[in-house]
């Protein structure tokens, strides 16, 4: 019998005491020996459980007789406290917290050594993206990952996009249906998806960066105008986790990005997430499924303690050696992208003229261009570019230039091209 600890029965960690014992025998036939939840960890009472429930974490972490604990606590530095105390006593680990890992994956793997600690959980809930990159995708080169890894976002932008709601409306929305929190920034920030496709990029490239390192912006700047162009151009519009390599380093950002909408991910509606990765020998492959809730995360924190009495000891990021040499991240000012800006302007003769100036001053060339009303605002027009590549330096600058000239108001709107 394997005795399981759960720091957190809160709604993941109650999924999954209830899933161990409804799914009981299959689990047992699944791992060869029968799993049982022996003390978990909770603020409130839990009166519908029949192991013992604590409020002190240390009851769990020391108990000789628990085996596996899992951690779905959330937070950074006690999960990560505790965690470390449960492999410094020799339990195996299965842990959901992305934002535990952001931070501390690397001192995890070096605490943890010939000790299981597994995440499946941490990322994209229910889809097994984990388990796909560190061993069924182990014979490939990762070129490339691109996710939707937040169901809130996505949800706001599937409205946005499919019913031309506002930003704030559904938002609200996504509120009353319990997909958004009361305060929404982690989720429409980006910083839930960067928490994620740092996970990822350890695991596919072995780069140890945290969240102030890399490229991160939110879905709250995308206006109805936006929207509208996308459509015209036949893009759509997803928050989106990009690892790329090019040449000997490794582009890591979160943003809002218009792509094609005949693309795969494209199509990921709703609250889903879908994970697309590619690689030198297998190509392109796609991972779709739901991203959270309590059952779909507990399904995958289960397969990890399936795993680990299996007998699964493989080093926590899937690799016993540096994966690539040289490998470094490059510098936000070195991403380089295709660009859509939205200028508004100024209606009258000569703006034109002047933006596209500015623009060339820079060497941005332009490949398409439109022009709208500003329907809030008379004798203001929209002026909606998108541009050949160059390098997010070079947008930057042009925008900050742009923002200081006198015919234009305001901010300037920008979202990034995936071709």
């Amino acid at each position: 019998m394997v005795k399981v600890g759960i720091l957190g029965v809160g709604v993941v960690g109650g999924s999954v005491a209830k899933i161990l014992e409804q799914n009981s025998d299959i689990i047992e036939a699944r791992s060869g020996k029968k799993i049982v939840v022996a003390r978990g960890v909770s603020k409130e009472p839990r009166d519908e459980f029949s192991f013992p429930i604590t409020d002190n974490a240390m009851d769990v972490i020391n108990d000789p007789d628990i085996d596996i604990v899992v951690e779905v606590m959330g937070g950074v530095d006690f999960p990560f406290k505790m965690v470390k105390l449960a492999l410094e006593n020799g339990k195996a680990v299965v842990t959901a917290n992305k934002a535990m890992l952001a931070y501390h994956r690397y001192d995890l793997q070096e605490i943890a050594g010939d000790t299981p600690l597994m995440f499946e959980a941490s990322v994209a809930g229910g889809i097994p993206i984990i388990g796909a990159l560190r061993a069924g995708l182990s014979a490939n080169h990762i070129e490339s990952i691109m996710g939707i890894m937040n169901g809130t976002c996505n949800f706001i932008l599937t409205k946005m996009i499919g019913e031309g709601a506002d930003y704030n409306e559904v938002l609200k929305e996504a509120q009353k249906l319990g997909y958004a929190e009361a305060d929404p920034t982690f989720d429409v920030g980006g910083f839930d998806a960067a928490h994620k496709l740092l996970i990822l990029s350890s695991i596919a490239y072995g780069i140890d960066a945290k969240p102030e390192d890399i490229l991160i912006e939110g879905i709250n700047n995308i206006t109805p105008t936006d929207v509208e162009f996308a459509k015209d151009f036949d893009y759509a519009i997803k928050l989106l986790g990009i690892a790329k390599k090019v040449g000997q380093g490794v582009e890591l950002r979160v943003h809002p990005t218009m792509i094609p909408r005949n693309s795969m991910i494209a199509k990921v509606d709703g609250v889903m997430n879908a994970v697309m990765v590619r690689g030198d020998a297998v190509g392109e492959t796609l991972y779709y499924g739901a991203g959270a809730g309590g059952d779909a995360t507990a399904s995958a924190v289960i397969s990890d303690i399936i795993d680990i009495v299996r007998g699964n000891t493989n080093p926590m990021l899937g690799y016993k050696k540096p994966l690539e040499s040289g490998l470094t991240l490059l510098s936000k000012d070195e991403v380089i992208s295709h660009y859509y800006l939205r200028v508004n302007v100024e209606d009258k003769k000569g703006v034109l003229a002047e933006v596209t100036n500015m623009l060339s001053s820079l060497d941005i060339s332009i490949e398409a261009m439109m022009q709208k009303p500003d329907s809030d605002q008379d004798e203001c027009v929209e002026l909606l570019f998108i541009t050949h590549e160059c390098k997010e330096k070079t947008i930057q600058e042009a925008i900050s230039k742009l923002e200081k000239l006198s015919v234009v108001n305001g901010k300037v709107g920008m979202i990034r091209i995936e071709q």
